[in-house]
C-alpha cells in the first residue's frame, strides 16, 4: 500500500513538473522579449554605426544573441542552486511522510543539461523577433530617431464615453490600445501569477474538505476496534459495557473481487447497520443515503472504473471463507474521497455469506474523559487485533500534511509573487524609459508629479485589475486540471476553492503591484526634465 501511495505521489509531481515550468518559462520569455526590444530601440544609432563600418546582419544578431544567452546563463546558475535547495527540502518531506530510512537528493547531469538547453531555447525563441529586428535594421533608417507613436481614437471615444473620463484617464486608455499585444501579454503574465498562487491554497482547502467529509460527516466514530476473526454480534454488549462507551455499531468487512462485464476490481465489501449513526453513506451531493435492504452501493469512482450504473447486476467474488460468488443489483452511489468500497446492509451481507450474525470490527462513540482508558482496555483485549483512534489519526495526518502543504504553498507563493513583481515592475520600468520625454514634457507644461505618476502607474493599475479576474479563471482551470489528474483509486482531490484562496491570490498580485509602483515613484521624483528634453529620443 505504501508503494501505491508513493507511486501516485510521483505521478502528481510529474504533472506539476510539467505545468509549472511551462508557465514560468513563458513569462520569462515575455520579459526577455520586452527588455531586449527596449534595449535595441535605445541602441538604434549604435546598430547603424556598426553596419556603416561593415558589420553584417549576422554579426549584429550574434552580438545580441550572446547578450541574451549571458543573461539566461546567470539565471540558469541561480536556478540550479534554487532547485537543489528545493530538491533537498522535498527529500526531507518524503522521508518524514513515508517513514523512509533515508532519501538522498541526487542531481543528475542529464537533468542539468536538459534544464540548460530548455532555458536557452526558450530564451532564444522569446527574443527571436527582437534580435531579428536589430539584425535587419537598415543603417539609414537606424540613424534616424524612432518615429513618434501613432495614436488613434479609442473604443471609449468611439462609444461617446469620453466625457465621463478626465484627460489623463483617456491618455491611459489610449496608450493601452496603442500597443494591444504588449498589454495583452502583460495581463497574461500577471494572470498566470495569480493562477499559480491559487494552486497552493487549493490543495490546503481540498485536504481539509476531504477530512471534514470523510471523518466529520461520514465516519463519525471515536474508536474503531478490529477483531482477530469474525465474531458474533453479541460481542457488542461487552464493548457497550465499558465505562465511557456511549454507543457501539458493528460492521463486517470481506475482501472481494467486484466484476461487471469484462472489468473487475479487488477491494472490500462492508456490511453496516442500516440505521447507524457512526457510519453514514453520503451521495454525490453529500446527503445521507438510506441503505436499502437488498443490493449494493458503490463509491462513485469505483462505479466509473467498472463502467456500471444503477440497476445493473454486479458479480461479487468473495476471497475468503468458502469463497462464494453472488450477484447483486447496484442500487446507489456514494461519495467518498479515500479508498474504493462497496456497502451493503449487515444482515444482507451475512445472509449472502451464510455466516449468521457476525461482525469483524466495531465503531465506538466514547466520552472524551474516558477515551484513554477505553483505548487501553481494548488494546489489552485478547480478541482485539488493533484499535484505531480517529482523533489521533486525523491529528497526525494534519501535522504531516501541514508540513507538505505549507512547503508547497510557500514555493508557489514565492514563485507566483516573483512572476507578478517581475512582470509589473519590468513593464513599469520600461514604460518609464519609453515615455521619459513625454512625461518630462507634461511636467514642463505644468502637470504635477502626482498627475504624471497617475498616467504612468494608472496604466499598470488598469492592466492589473483586468488580469486578476482572468487569473482567477486560469487558477480555477489549473486546479480543476490538477484535481482531475490526481484522481486515483487511493484518494480523490475535491475541487474546493473558497473565498480565501481567491482573496489571497489577488492580494499578493496587488501587493506586488504596489511595491513596484513605489519603486517607480522614486524614479519619477528624480526625473530631470531638462536632461530628458535635451535627448534626441
Amino acid at each position: 500500500m505504501s508503494n501505491r501511495f508513493l507511486t501516485e505521489e510521483l505521478k502528481q509531481q510529474k504533472t506539476i513538473a510539467t505545468i509549472f515550468p511551462m508557465i514560468f518559462l513563458g513569462v520569462a520569455a515575455f520579459l526577455l522579449n520586452v527588455v531586449a526590444s527596449r534595449l535595441i530601440s535605445l541602441q538604434r544609432e549604435q546598430i547603424a554605426g556598426l553596419k556603416a563600418f561593415g558589420y553584417s546582419n549576422f554579426a549584429v544578431g550574434l552580438h545580441y544573441t550572446k547578450l541574451i544567452l549571458m543573461i539566461t546563463a546567470i539565471g540558469v546558475i541561480a536556478g540550479i542552486g534554487f532547485g537543489v535547495w528545493m530538491g533537498k527540502g522535498m527529500s526531507n518531506i518524503y522521508m518524514t511522510f513515508y517513514s523512509l530510512p533515508f532519501m538522498i537528493y541526487v542531481l543528475k547531469a542529464e537533468v542539468i543539461i536538459a534544464a540548460v538547453l530548455i532555458s536557452m531555447g526558450v530564451a532564444m525563441v522569446g527574443t527571436l523577433y527582437a534580435v531579428s529586428s536589430a539584425a535587419s535594421l537598415p543603417p539609414a533608417q537606424a540613424m534616424r530617431p524612432e518615429p513618434p507613436a501613432m495614436y488613434h481614437t479609442t473604443l471609449i471615444e468611439k462609444l461617446g464615453l469620453q466625457r465621463w473620463f478626465t484627460q489623463p484617464t483617456r491618455m491611459i486608455f489610449r496608450h493601452i490600445e496603442r500597443r494591444p499585444l504588449k498589454s495583452f501579454m502583460t495581463i497574461l503574465g500577471i494572470s498566470m501569477a495569480c493562477g499559480t498562487m491559487m494552486v497552493g491554497g487549493f490543495q490546503e482547502g481540498a485536504i481539509k474538505h476531504m477530512v471534514e467529509v470523510q471523518f466529520g460527516m461520514s465516519q463519525r466514530s471515536d474508536l474503531t476496534a478490529i477483531y482477530t476473526e469474525p465474531t458474533s454480534q453479541r460481542s457488542l454488549y461487552s464493548l457497550q459495557s465499558l465505562l465511557g462507551v456511549e454507543h457501539v455499531e458493528g460492521f463486517r468487512v470481506v475482501t472481494a473481487k467486484l466484476r461487471f462485464e469484462h472489468r473487475s476490481y479487488r477491494t472490500s465489501v462492508q456490511g453496516i447497520a442500516p440505521d447507524g449513526s457512526l457510519m453514514r453513506l453520503l451521495d454525490t451531493r453529500l446527503k445521507v443515503i438510506d441503505l436499502p435492504p437488498e443490493g449494493i452501493i458503490l463509491t462513485d469512482y469505483l462505479a466509473e472504473i467498472l463502467h456500471i450504473k444503477v440497476g445493473d447486476m454486479l458479480t461479487i467474488e468473495v476471497l475468503e471463507g468458502d469463497c462464494p460468488v453472488v450477484q447483486v443489483p447496484l442500487v446507489g452511489l456514494a461519495k467518498e474521497y479515500l479508498g474504493l468500497n462497496g456497502y451493503m446492509q449487515l444482515n444482507s451481507l451475512n445472509r449472502l455469506l451464510n455466516e449468521g450474525h457476525v461482525i469483524s470490527a466495531a465503531w465506538l462513540k466514547v466520552d472524551r474523559l474516558h477515551q484513554a482508558d477505553v483505548y487501553a482496555e481494548l488494546k489489552g483485549a485478547p480478541r482485539i487485533a488493533g484499535v484505531v483512534e480517529q482523533e489521533s489519526a486525523i491529528k497526525s495526518f494534519y501535522e504531516t500534511m501541514d508540513e507538505t502543504i505549507l512547503f508547497f504553498t510557500y514555493i508557489t507563493t514565492l514563485l507566483g509573487g516573483s512572476i507578478a513583481f517581475g512582470v509589473v515592475y519590468n513593464s513599469m520600468r520600461i514604460a518609464l524609459s519609453e515615455r521619459n520625454r513625454e512625461l518630462a514634457s507634461l511636467r514642463v507644461l505644468g502637470f504635477h508629479r502626482s498627475e504624471v505618476a497617475y498616467i504612468l502607474l494608472g496604466e499598470m493599475a488598469v492592466l492589473t485589475l483586468i488580469a486578476i479576474p482572468l487569473g482567477m479563471m486560469i487558477g480555477y482551470g489549473l486546479c480543476a486540471f490538477l484535481a482531475f489528474q490526481f484522481d486515483s483509486d487511493l484518494y480523490r482531490i475535491p475541487l474546493v476553492l473558497g473565498l480565501k484562496v481567491y482573496a489571497f491570490a489577488a492580494l499578493v498580485v496587488i501587493g506586488s503591484s504596489v511595491i513596484s509602483a513605489l519603486m517607480i515613484w522614486r524614479n519619477l521624483a528624480h526625473l530631470d526634465m531638462v536632461a530628458v528634453l535635451k535627448t534626441k529620443e
